[in-house]
């Protein structure tokens, strides 16, 4: 009897409990997402920052981390498509590293680079590179033969063939796998910063889930798919302008 006290104490803090952590109402994801809006370039509290702050963290690291697969992935990509040769000795090796999941890699980044957002980075780079490889060397490997006869007829040279038929022929490919690629890096960032990132929106959802703000996870939710949505058409619109049209 003495301990009935106590436990409806502990009973009615799992109650409240279970009431905070409930899925909220659309009005009150709406009113966190105003506050959240309204404060959210606020820096007075560092360890307090506004969403903004968090979402160009992750913008930071996701165009880094792309820029660095783009480096790589289209030069190698085209090489690939033109000297098949090359394309069948590096093949296996690409099938072999292109399906590991690149949050695997997550805890041999941290363990080298013993830093969060430098690995993240990395996280980024490992699985935006493979769509664009591929999908270049698809672009360069299939460009229509009757554009390679005219090159031939022409007379162009192997710089002016490459520059003005064969690079202009794979553009559409290489734009898709960059659209490929930056939705990808876009979801995988979210992922790479809960693990061990102090600042980005993976953080923010994870810190906000360990406070039970359910609201706030899903505005940061929200302008995750927001955001996403447009890279993907800014690459879209990029791609249209870098297409010829026959």
């Amino acid at each position: 009897a003495s301990l009935d006290p106590e436990y409806a104490k502990l009973a009615g803090q799992s109650a409240a409990a279970q009431q905070t952590a409930a899925i909220p109402t659309p009005e009150a994801v709406a009113r966190r997402g105003g506050e959240l809006l309204l404060h959210a370039f606020d820096h007075s509290n560092p360890n307090n920052l506004g969403i903004a702050w968090h979402l160009l963290q992750s913008l930071g690291r996701v165009m880094l981390g792309f820029v660095l697969a783009l480096v790589v992935a289209v030069p190698l990509g085209f090489t690939l498509g033109l000297f098949p040769s090359v394309y069948q000795t590096l093949n296996p090796f690409i099938q072999v590293l292109r399906p590991i999941s690149p949050l695997a890699w997550m805890p041999l980044a941290l363990y080298t680079f013993r830093d969060s957002s430098v690995s993240a980075i990395f996280i980024i780079f490992i699985c935006a590179v493979w769509p664009m490889l591929i999908n270049t060397a698809v672009g360069a490997a299939n460009v229509r033969q009757e554009w390679v006869n005219v090159s031939r007829v022409f007379g162009l040279n192997k710089f002016q063939h490459v520059t003005r038929i064969m690079f202009p022929a794979s553009v559409p490919m290489i734009m898709t796998g960059m659209r490929i690629s930056v939705g990808i890096a876009w979801f995988v960032i979210v992922a790479a910063e809960m693990v061990g990132a102090q600042s980005g929106i993976g953080y923010f959802i994870w810190n906000e889930w360990n406070n039970l703000q359910i609201a706030s996870m899903i505005v940061a939710i929200v302008l995750i798919g927001l955001i996403g949505l447009g890279l993907d058409s800014g690459l879209a619109w990029a791609a249209r302008k870098l297409s010829f049209r026959e």
